[in-house]
């Protein structure tokens, strides 16, 4: 019974200190954003607890950051994330429910070259894609934005397994119903997919939100401009501005973080339950 307590009390040992070792930097950055500019590196070397705790508080990164052209930025990210994600729920939906529920010719050859799609870097496509929507004219467009991202292959992985765990015999009573492929799809499949359908959505906001070298290819016009890659007009040859790149930062961080927060046990749910299978 000790030995339980002592491997108990070890486990929260370990995962509180690695919680920790994650956390400190991410509150560096926090607090830095709110820091004097000379104060921002100055106690880095030797650590202490002004490290982490700022003597003097100061607002003005942050009112630098949103007198520039960040505001709109962020506004893009969020627009362009909210649609990928309702865009491609019903992309990623509808192809899940095909390549796990409906038989057809060459529908392992079809998962399988999904499954291969998502583990190719975006960085060896990214060129490539670009040229297609050059040729298209869709440089500087939200449209240019959003498109890459309705395919989610990780996120139709998901769905489909889920979609495999439930079992079959609600599909076979709803066609002796008399339900079509799209009925079964929408009045029985559909409704039980919730989890899995907040943790394929998580997936595709996250993709987007985090985007750089994509906006930066197909969107360098500022009105188009996303909040990553706004951050950096606040570096160039004549000097960084860490403060309000920190504040930046910060604001980007926090938008995920809070949607995690809220939509955490969903996701954990729905991937644990990716291992079932019909």
């Amino acid at each position: 019974m000790q030995n339980l307590k002592a491997t108990t009390v070890l486990h929260i040992a370990v995962i509180a200190a690695t919680g920790i070792i994650f956390f400190l930097p991410l509150w560096w950055i926090f607090i830095s954003a709110f820091r004097p500019e000379a104060d921002i590196f100055k106690f880095l070397n030797p650590i202490t607890i002004e490290t982490f705790l700022p003597t003097r508080w100061t607002f003005e990164h942050v009112i630098a950051l949103f007198q520039s052209t960040f505001g709109q930025a962020l506004f893009n990210s969020l627009f362009v994330a909210v649609v990928t994600v309702l865009g491609g729920l019903v992309v990623c939906t509808t192809a899940a429910f095909a390549l796990s529920v409906i038989e057809f010719p060459g529908r392992n050859l079809v998962f399988t070259i999904m499954i291969i799609s998502f583990l190719i870097p975006f960085d060896a496509i990214a060129l490539p894609l670009y040229e297609i929507m050059r040729g298209a004219e869709l440089q500087n467009s939200y449209l240019g934005l959003i498109l890459p991202g309705l395919g989610n292959g990780l996120a139709v992985f998901l769905l489909r397994q889920f979609f495999l765990g439930l079992p079959k015999e609600l599909r076979e009573a709803a066609m002796v119903d008399g339900m079509g492929w799209f009925q079964v799809f929408w009045r029985v499949y559909l409704p039980l997919s919730g989890p899995a359908m907040i943790s394929a959505g998580l997936i595709m906001f996250i993709f987007q939100w985090q985007a750089y070298l994509w906006p930066l290819l197909i969107a360098p016009a500022t009105e188009y401009k996303v909040a990553a890659v706004s951050i950096a007009q606040f570096s160039s040859a004549w000097g960084i501005a860490f403060g309000p790149i920190m504040a930046g930062a910060m604001f980007i961080s926090l938008v995920p973080m809070i949607i995690l927060v809220f939509f955490q046990p969903y996701f954990s749910n729905s991937v644990a339950a990716t291992g079932s299978k019909e």
